[in-house]
């Protein structure tokens, strides 16, 4: 809870609340891009494979709404980072790499081994201590 009062003195709940819908959106624009990607399949480095798989992937639904969350992410940081220092914002960020891995696990059937648990919880742990009594 210290931890929680420490980030409420450097940063308003306003600046909060825009840097964590950000961070959401940004995490939602991953799995979005997973699904398009995923509807294209497997994308060739060769020049005709890759300009047909740059078209398809340029109308399919899942990227454009990748695309817009990407956006609307974009300008909610902004919003953000005119209320807060970019030294404090900007470390939550990491908080879209849990966000990301949990939702790949719980949604897409991931495996997540000890390693990426160990990995999340040393995320967690980063974040706290940078906003612990800054």
């Amino acid at each position: 809870m210290g931890s929680l009062r420490a980030l409420g003195a450097l940063v308003s709940w306003v600046a909060l609340g825009l840097i964590l819908v950000s961070v959401l959106l940004d995490a939602v624009a991953q799995f979005c891009l997973k699904a398009g990607v995923n509807q294209v399949g497997v994308i060739g480095f060769n020049f005709n494979t890759l300009v047909r798989s740059g078209l398809a992937l340029a109308i399919n639904p899942w990227i454009l709404s990748a695309l817009s969350c990407y956006v609307v992410s974009l300008i909610l940081w902004l919003l953000a980072l005119s209320r807060t220092q970019v030294s404090i914002a900007y470390p939550l960020v990491s908080i879209s790499y849990i966000i990301t891995a949990l939702g790949a696990w719980a949604f897409l059937g991931e495996h997540m081994n000890a390693y990426r648990w160990a990995g999340i919880c040393v995320i967690i742990l980063g974040v706290f201590l940078l906003m612990w009594k800054s």
